[in-house]
């Protein structure tokens, strides 16, 4: 799987009535379960008078079963988290949560139509949902000499790498995060680069960088 891949820019809603039952759902970004249950628990806290909050979340690249998890919360087994949860893993974004909102209108769906009405709910967020370019990266530390300045920061930009820290001293020190793909060769061009004599340091654990909205 591609380090890189879309997730959600901004919370996004949609809202459908079904036989008079009003159907709110709303998605987000969620990079870990954590992030998915503080989501649930803030549109709960948004909307107490709401008879059910069904959810869903695929916290991990698009498809991925890895980390998942749904809820029915009170609607028949099946007929809601299940159904929201496959919209999700059928789309190609990553680490979003899905809360599906609904106040009863007095006019029962059946199993069907509740299925429908909530797997269909998370189909249309998805459909207008605005993203933005998630990106895995390691964090590096490199140092060169002043001489190799120009030559270090044009690679820089041709990686797409993000400095986060720079010092200046009897060297020039940058912590980079790298995008994962693209470790390998950055080691090899700095060398390049330095003729051997820049130095690469693993600094701490992989992390993430997120792009501009797309």
């Amino acid at each position: 799987m591609s380090g890189r891949y879309p997730v959600p820019a901004r919370i996004h809603r949609v809202e459908e009535t079904i036989q008079r039952s009003r159907f709110e759902t709303t998605l987000a970004h969620a990079p870990d379960p954590e992030a998915a249950h503080a989501f649930v628990d803030r549109i709960r806290g948004e909307h107490p008078d709401a008879t059910h909050h069904c959810w869903a979340f695929v916290a991990g690249p698009p498809g991925s079963t890895t980390r998942i998890g749904m809820s029915d919360d009170g609607e028949p087994h099946g007929t809601a988290g299940r159904p929201m949860l496959t919209a999700l893993l059928h789309a190609d974004v990553g680490e979003v949560v899905a809360v599906c909102t609904r106040w009863y209108g007095g006019t029962k769906l059946g199993t069907g139509g509740l299925s429908r009405a909530y797997g269909g709910g998370v189909a249309a967020a998805l459909d207008s949902l605005p993203t933005r370019e998630r990106v895995a990266r390691v964090w590096l530390t490199v140092t060169v000499g002043y001489p190799e300045v120009d030559g270090l920061q044009q690679l820089l930009d041709e990686l797409e790498v993000v400095v986060e820290d720079e010092d200046y001293g009897a060297e020039v020190r940058y912590r980079c995060g790298v995008p994962e793909e693209s470790v390998t060769g950055f080691r090899e061009a700095v060398a390049n680069l330095t003729a051997g004599r820049g130095r690469i340091e693993e600094d701490g654990e992989e992390g993430t960088a997120d792009g501009g909205e797309g």
